[in-house]
């Protein structure tokens, strides 16, 4: 099925990205950049540090002009738009954390509608509305007076997404928004700003080193690797197993039957279990964290294993040993590793 164009909000087409450096001379961070986001997509943005994905999100918004190549926001070239114009239709949040005394919730808040204020400022009562009703969207109801200094910083970050609901702009680009935030909150965020994709037909564009969050939620990924941008559903990049080439590390690979990224580790050693349920799932999940590789045939296995929760059982050369947590019976298997191997 094809796409139309009028549904491609932001479009790259083989664009090369950069800025100035302390000389005239612009620093070309990436080349042959060719992706798009469409009306009402949570599109990722993932990579290593220093791959160029800061750069990227502010060519998008405006804030960096492309080195060469086309970025169009709503069918039109960026460099197109009058700085009050883009303000109406995109609205950028920044890794920077705001810690400005005296301002309340509903100020900081506000600070999204002056795109659409008179000459004055004033806010009229449909500005308030909005104000909201982005408040409420964010699940800060109740904090319309809360000093953002006294905000934790997940709640911080939730009253930086309400401004930008408040600017009431189609797209929303982020940078970073869960970075600094406990595992809670990341979800939280994330699943937010899939909400208003989803309900509200924005278009989100964020940045983020948490895949898991990225893999949970996001429509589209954008992939940058050290040559080339890659897209796509998060499902069909780990059929291609495009996620092998993200991270160069010796130590690290991606189980594409899980879906994230593990340690490589030396299994010396085998082990046979046998039980049911969640109990059986996590002590194999154990085992492999110390260094086993559960496999099927008992005859084979350095270790046997029988599980009934809330008990495990080994049987071993000399005898039999019983456990009543998997910490207590890893430990046991690490430190007589000599005497219970079969």
């Amino acid at each position: 099925m094809s796409i139309e164009n009028s549904d491609k909000y932001i479009v790259l087409d083989n664009a090369a990205i950069g800025y100035s450096g302390k000389t005239s001379a612009v620093k070309t961070v990436k080349s042959d950049i060719s992706v798009f986001a469409l009306k009402g997509e949570l599109v990722a943005l993932i990579g290593e540090n220093g791959v160029g994905k800061s750069t990227l999100l502010r060519t998008i918004a405006g804030f960096h002009p492309p080195v060469k190549g086309d970025v169009t926001i709503c069918g039109r070239e960026i460099g197109s738009y009058r700085e009050k114009e883009l303000a109406l239709l995109m609205s950028f949040v920044s890794t920077e954390i705001i810690r400005v005394p005296n301002l309340s919730v509903f100020d900081l808040v506000s600070l999204g509608r002056y795109p659409h204020t008179n000459w004055f400022g004033r806010l009229l009562e449909e500005d308030e509305y909005l104000i909201e009703e982005a408040i409420r969207s964010v699940g800060l109801n109740g904090y319309e007076n809360r000093m953002v200094n006294h905000l934790s910083d997940g709640e911080r970050q939730k009253a930086m997404i309400a401004r930008t609901l408040a600017q009431n702009t189609d797209i929303i680009v982020l940078d970073e928004p869960t970075a600094f935030l406990d595992l809670s909150n990341k979800y939280e965020i994330v699943h937010i700003l899939h909400q208003l994709a989803s309900e509200k037909g924005k278009t989100i564009l964020f940045s983020t080193h948490d895949l898991t969050t990225a893999l949970a939620e996001a429509d589209r990924l954008w992939m940058m690797l050290k040559e080339t941008v890659e897209q796509g559903a998060p499902e069909d990049l780990i059929l291609k197993g495009s996620f092998d080439a993200i991270f160069q590390s010796k130590h690290l690979y991606f189980d594409q039957e899980k879906g994230d990224f593990r340690i490589w580790k030396q299994t010396k050693r085998t082990a046979h279990v046998t039980g049911q349920g969640l109990a059986l799932d996590w002590t194999i999940k154990a085992l492999v964290r110390n260094g086993f590789e559960v496999i099927d045939s008992p005859e084979q296995s350095t270790v046997l294993i029988s599980v009934n929760y809330p008990e495990w059982t080994i049987n071993h050369l000399s005898g039999q040993n019983k456990f009543d947590s998997l910490l207590s019976l890893c430990r046991f298997l690490i430190l007589n590793e000599k005497k219970v191997y079969l």
